[in-house]
């Protein structure tokens, strides 16, 4: 996403202030004031900001690198003033618009620098040497042989060999222990600065983001964990069965958590990689779209353009020429770029663009259907005020990506000519497993990250316990252990990336809820009489009309009434996981007959 929306983030409507006095001279006139002018002031900042990233990102070298570091260093200071400034405001009477926007501004912070120029600037070095240790992290069997994450990566997902995958496992999360203690001391220094703006720590401040106490949004995260859990406990005695067959029952025993290293990812979080140990074994016929792409002679403009046709096709206008003009389809031959996939919005109006280096693949397809669903929910909030556009909660701009790649279903492949039949049902189990190794194995994953988090931020977990403490929480919600005795001083959260970048995490988690029932409902919008995982909502006017009222809100109301005004309810829904994925949790109970289940 781009740099527009950094000093916005979703936010709380209610008042948590913890005993900020208000000076008596403040009016909720002076307010109205304070949000117009920094509204003014946050948008001149971020324009030039924007495009020094997209510089950088799309030209590496030292004077970008130079200039995006500078402006971003502008802006977020800045942001940053603006924030304690609107935390002045907690005890003035004002109307519901007003305290939305002061809170937005309160809680777009996610690391709050303390008034006290030292700390604030430790804060900030403490932020750029975790980058930099994570960043530069590898593992070294001997001087002349070094692994970087992404080598070992892809080492994790293709060997099958327990002892490499052990030695890779164990030798990324070397990158992590000397990290702890600048970790303990970044907490405790961005509490001080939560304080300063009348928050109790930083725990409370990220769980106070989502127009609900924070408690409250805690135990709703549990009720919707306990909807999926019986699904992800099939598969998770399905996978570790089939594992033991792999490896023996001796390396994965059958009836405790399964050890982290096996599953095809540096951090167990989707199991998509072992799809080929776990599969089905009656052959089945699945659509090769890389292959359909070629065949058809889809070139990386050609995928772009044909994303596009899914969204006009529901009543969307089609991108601006600019898209098309300035957009990074491909990886350039003469310079570095960032090729990591993403959506970006310049002006926080018109200038939209994606930015991939496009591999003429069936995955890149349905990435490139996912990045146009950012940005045609950032085209949808364009008119609302600054401190509004932005999605409704942040786990709903992922989730809307993922939604419309839900529907590029064998029914669209047909539709769009890319394929002449659709297989029968009988096929769907290949296609289901697969997805629910990626999608439904990281639930609960993207649950655990920030539970671990929010009891470092308030203290509950103190540094000696961070690694014991983590791996409790990895047992308990995903059934998945460390395949060797880690000592207490590792440091293992920090093997990876978001927990030293501090991006919060749960929005992921929601998103993974979400994308499920916003297909559900667009499905039944659009008419669809079939099974939801074999639904498109392709050439539905009536569900693009549907869809485009909620995205229109941005973040300007409560998300419940976002999630409301397309579902008819403002409570987020499991079960439409467990619809989606009903003929796979039949064929899982099928297939765990005998087995013993649950860890």
């Amino acid at each position: 996403m781009a740099l527009t929306t950094a000093a916005c983030t979703p936010s709380s409507t209610k008042d948590t202030s913890a005993g900020t006095e208000a000076p008596q001279q403040l009016t909720a006139a002076d307010a109205k004031t304070f949000i117009e002018n920094a509204q003014q002031e946050i948008e001149k900042l971020q324009r030039p900001a924007a495009h020094a990233e997209w510089a950088y990102q799309t030209y590496i070298n030292q004077d970008t690198a130079a200039v995006t570091a500078y402006l971003s260093e502008k802006l977020t200071s800045r942001a940053s003033e603006l924030a304690k400034e609107a935390a002045k405001f907690n005890n003035v009477e004002v109307d519901a618009d007003t305290r939305r926007k002061l809170n937005l501004m309160r809680n777009g912070l996610v690391m709050p620098a303390p008034a006290d120029a030292k700390l604030s600037e430790r804060l900030a070095q403490l932020g750029s040497d975790l980058n930099g240790m994570y960043g530069a992290g590898k593992y070294c069997r001997s001087e002349e042989e070094c692994f970087r994450l992404t080598e070992m990566s892809a080492i994790m997902a293709n060997s099958r060999d327990a002892d490499e995958l052990l030695e890779m496992w164990q030798g990324w999360r070397e990158v992590s222990p000397p990290m702890k203690d600048l970790y303990a001391e970044q907490v405790e220094i961005a509490n001080k600065g939560a304080q300063e703006l009348g928050f109790a720590d930083v725990s409370e401040l990220w769980r106070g983001s989502y127009d609900m106490p924070a408690d409250d949004f805690a135990n709703e995260l549990d009720r919707l964990w306990n909807q999926v859990e019986p699904f992800y406990e099939a598969l998770h005695c399905h996978v570790r069965a089939k594992l033991g067959e792999q490896y023996g029952t001796d390396v994965v025993p059958q009836q405790g958590p399964i050890p982290a290293h096996l599953l095809g990812n540096m951090w167990a979080q989707t199991w998509g990689n072992i799809y080929d140990v776990v599969k089905p074994e009656e052959p089945l016929e699945v659509i090769d779209v890389t292959a359909a792409l070629e065949q058809h002679g889809y070139d990386e403009i050609k995928m772009v353009k044909q994303a596009e046709s899914f969204f006009t096709s529901l009543g969307f206008e089609p991108l601006p020429e600019t898209f098309w003009e300035r957009s990074q389809f491909q990886q350039p031959a003469d310079r570095d770029v960032v090729c990591h996939a993403s959506a970006w919005d310049l002006d926080d109006k018109d200038d939209l663009r994606i930015k991939m280096c496009i591999q003429k693949t069936g995955e890149e397809f349905a990435v490139i259907h996912h990045e146009l669903g950012h940005n045609f929910y950032q085209r949808a909030y364009k008119d609302q005020p600054l401190l509004y556009r932005g999605s409704a909660n942040d786990g709903f701009h992922e989730a809307i990506g993922d939604t419309i790649a839900l529907s590029i279903t064998p029914k669209y492949l047909k539709e769009i000519g890319l394929v002449d039949t659709v297989p029968d049902a009988k096929n769907d189990i290949g296609m289901l497993l697969k997805q629910a190794l990626d999608k439904i194995a990281f639930v609960p994953f993207g649950l655990l990250v920030d539970q671990w988090r929010w009891k470092v931020f308030s203290g509950e977990i103190t540094p000696e316990q961070y690694n014991t403490a983590w791996w409790q929480l990895r047992e308990k919600y995903q059934g998945v252990k460390a395949p060797v005795e880690r000592d207490a001083d590792a440091f293992d959260p920090g093997a990876k990336y978001h927990v030293p970048a501090n991006t919060p995490y749960t929005r992921y988690f929601l998103a993974h809820i979400l994308q499920f029932q916003f297909h559900r409902e667009l499905c039944k919008i659009a008419g669809d009489q079939g099974p939801v995982h074999r639904c498109s909502i392709y050439n539905s006017k009536e569900a693009g009309e549907a869809l485009n009222t909620m995205l229109e809100m941005g973040q300007s109301r409560p998300w419940q009434d976002a999630l409301e005004s397309l579902t008819g309810s403002g409570q987020m829904d499991a079960t439409a996981i467990m619809d989606y994925f009903a003929p796979l949790k039949a064929w899982l109970d099928e297939q765990n007959q005998g087995r013993t289940c649950g860890w």
